[in-house]
């Protein structure tokens, strides 16, 4: 069947735009075709630094012919409706057919050729396209992210005649601007169209722009006895600025690996869109870098090199400086300039959310393993290198330049209330250049192999300032050193809390202070870490110990509510209780969601939850307890003997009180299945009891699963509702004893099935 090829070339189109853009082709053509009443085969795009290309296979030449039928009013309906009736279909009332005193109207469409749908469904494309950004230009309407040069448009090898403002479609394309023929040239289908392009130095595919420069830079470090350092975000950037591109290893001045290995990478990938190269032999970054040219240069890009080698040196000197500048400054300073910073209107300055999360990771500390004050200390010098002149250049480096200035600033500097901070020492600016060939793990780049840099003197405090905002998405690691896990739970807590009580929750979609990665951070610290800790008890409790506490509801807390700070735990209920309830059901919904990743039921979840457990650890245990025993027979014939059994007592509830207290056995004629069950939920209660002292869910669920049996037995011999009402309500409260004893485990009324 016809082919259609479309290609819309442009000006340089914005390497991040590029994958979107392609997207959104396929997507709007695909909803158009569908629309005109096209099928097809398949449907593929591309996108490049100069042209998006659209190819669909099995097209037919025309669509079909349609024919639809229209029901209209009664024939005994006013004239009015029929008139009304007509007009809409465009006929008149002897082209209508009667039938079950119901007028119908046939409607017959000719199928159109597929070349006469195409002008208009690659207009409504290019004028309707969603670019981030565009731009007009000339004397015409058209918008496009840049100048709109050529149409290709070919359907069965044939030029599909249009125009769009002035741009008339065509079969010329253009190939490379520096290597190609320099002249437009003609294409007839989209396998010539290709391997045309290839020949004239354009790789149409992102794959094969990728492949390319990975076999490339490869090629190239392995000759020097070097590997690159992988960087799959700047890959996916370099494949969209060159349509042929070519990797030539530079050199960079060997004085530069002094500073920070993340520095001097996110220099080069921001500013320049170089490679890192390390050397396996030391495990640490090389003097040299990957850029990726556009052309093939004749001289084997020495000369490219040299002058990329020269502008990387000017960025880095400024890095250089401002880690000389830094180094002279320190925390001190930098803390001080938080008390300037606003956090948010309602929330404090920094400085004031400093202070918050310095309590709360000393009251968080014991239950991590952590020294209390050490991580009072550690949240105090957390988020000081945010006014680090680093940091104002590179903002995806904070928490990392923090943990590297830790490590080279020792001189203590008295704090508030007398504890001690991290001041200036006459340091040299290598005084990491030991340590800073080897990167630790950080979002702004994958980590060099080897060992911390930080370690040694200060190693713990260097290292908790540098990961406390860890995990910051699923991919992220989790920290384990206690201290490190200390403050980057009050971290996370301390935002939570505070927009949670200024009533700033994620709505729909909707989550401005990404509330949501950060209750998730917590839970994968509480989990992988098996911290036994209520949530959110310790950071509300921190929240209403603190005087700036008192003004989080601004416009919202009563005069008098102020008072209650001299009453805390007063305090605590009024004013946060809703809020610890809110977060607690917060921190269920981003539990269900780990745990719907991992291949959990969320049913479970609200079933665990349900018995107001607050222990995220405690919980886990007991829904994969519970996964596993629903999984089997036993587990899953008992939750339909609970659902039956419930059933039943709700009924009994809504007469009136159902019958509790002691089961009684050895009754006159009592059915066998009915003490036999009396005596194993009497059993089963000592068992789960037992083992849910130890926490032992497994043991509880064995426990369990010896019921199923005499539940089954007892519905199918026993009738509940006797007509002798001492039967009745003996076997009521056998019943209300069951739900109890599986109760304690879980609400299994919230289980679905």
């Amino acid at each position: 069947m016809p082919q259609l090829l479309l290609e819309l070339f442009s000006e340089e189109i914005p390497a991040r735009m590029q994958q979107g853009a392609a997207r959104d082709l396929e997507r709007m053509a695909a909803e158009r075709l569908k629309a005109a009443g096209l099928t097809y085969e398949a449907l593929t795009t591309f996108a490049g630094p100069r042209r998006l290309t659209l190819v669909v296979e099995g097209l037919p030449a025309a669509t079909p012919d349609r024919e639809e039928e229209l029901k209209g009013p009664r024939t005994s309906a006013p004239e009015q409706a029929l008139d009304g009736f007509l007009r809409k279909t465009g006929l008149t009332k002897d082209q209508l057919s009667e039938r079950d005193g119901v007028w119908f109207a046939v409607l017959s469409q000719k199928g159109q050729p597929t070349t006469a749908l195409i002008p208009d469904m690659v207009d409504a494309i290019v004028r309707g396209f969603p670019w981030p950004k565009s731009m007009r230009w000339g004397s015409g309407t058209l918008r496009w992210i840049r100048p709109l040069k050529r149409i290709v448009a070919l359907f069965d090898g044939h030029v599909v005649p249009f125009e769009i403002d002035g741009v008339a479609s065509g079969d010329l394309t253009e190939g490379h601007r520096f290597l190609g023929c320099g002249r437009p040239f003609a294409v007839k289908d989209f396998a010539d169209y290709r391997a045309k392009l290839e020949s004239d130095f354009v790789l149409l595919d992102v794959a094969d722009r990728k492949l390319r420069i990975l076999d490339g830079a490869t090629a190239a470090c392995a000759a020097r006895g070097l590997a690159l350092v992988d960087d799959d975000g700047l890959l996916d950037e370099v494949a969209g600025l060159a349509e042929w591109p070519t990797p030539i290893l530079g050199d960079m001045d060997p004085r530069f690996l002094t500073l920070p290995p993340e520095v001097i990478r996110l220099s080069m990938k921001v500013h320049q869109k170089y490679f890192a190269v390390r050397d396996p032999a030391v495990h640490g970054l090389a003097p040299h870098f990957v850029v990726v040219a556009n052309i093939e240069a004749t001289d084997g890009g020495v000369a490219l090199a040299a002058g990329n080698s020269r502008v990387l040196s000017a960025r880095l000197d400024d890095a250089r400086f401002f880690w000389d500048e830094d180094l002279k400054t320190g925390f001190e300073v930098w803390s001080k300039k938080l008390e300037g910073v606003t956090f948010h209107a309602r929330l404090g300055t920094l400085a004031e959310r400093v202070e918050r999360i310095a309590a709360l990771a000393r009251e968080i500390a014991p239950l991590v393993g952590a020294d209390p004050d050490q991580a009072e200390q550690a949240a105090r010098l957390a988020k000081a290198d945010l006014s680090s002149a680093m940091v104002g250049e590179f903002p995806e480096l904070q928490g990392v330049m923090g943990g590297y200035y830790v490590a080279a600033l020792k001189k203590p500097f008295p704090l508030e209330g007398g504890r001690v901070g991290m001041g200036v020492e006459d340091v040299a600016p290598n005084a990491v250049s030991a340590a800073s060939t080897t990167a630790p793990a950080t979002s702004a780049a994958t980590p060099i192999p080897g060992p911390s840099p930080l370690q040694g003197e200060g190693g713990e405090l260097a290292d908790a300032v540098r990961d406390h905002y860890k995990p910051q998405g699923p991919a992220d690691s989790v920290p384990t050193a206690p201290l490190t896990v200390a403050v980057a739970l009050a971290d996370k807590l301390d935002t939570l809390v505070g927009f949670f009580a200024i009533d700033e929750k994620p709505t729909g979609s909707k989550d401005p202070f990404a509330l949501r990665r950060a209750a998730l951070g917590v839970i994968r610290l509480v989990l992988e870490n098996g911290i036994r800790m209520p949530l959110p008890g310790p950071a509300i409790s921190t929240f209403w110990m603190l005087p700036e506490a008192t003004i989080l509801p601004v416009g919202t807390m009563p005069a008098a509510a102020i008072d209650f700070i001299s009453h805390g735990s007063q305090f605590q209920r009024e004013v946060y209780g809703p809020v610890e309830r809110d977060m607690q059901a917060f921190f269920a919904d981003r539990l269900k969601v780990l745990l719907r990743d991992q291949g959990k039921r969320h049913d479970l979840v609200d079933a665990v939850f349900a018995l107001g457990d607050d222990d995220l650890v405690r919980i886990v245990r007991r829904v994969e307890a519970l996964d596993a025993f629903l999984a089997t027979d036993d587990g899953a014939n008992l939750l339909a003997g609970y659902k039956r059994a419930s059933n039943i007592l709700r009924a009994e509830e809504k007469k009136g009180a159902v019958p509790t207290g002691m089961v009684e056995t050895g009754l006159p004629d009592q059915p066998e299945a009915e003490t036999t069950l009396a005596f194993a939920a009497a059993a089963a209660a000592t068992a789960v009891d037992a083992a849910l002292e130890t926490e032992d869910f497994a043991a509880a669920m064995t426990a369990l699963s010896r019921l199923r049996a005499p539940v089954d037995a007892f519905f199918d011999k026993v009738m509940v509702n006797s007509d002798v009402p001492a039967e009745r309500d003996n076997r009521l409260k056998l019943l209300g004893q069951v739900r109890a004893v599986m109760g304690r485990v879980a609400d299994f009324g919230q289980i679905a099935g």
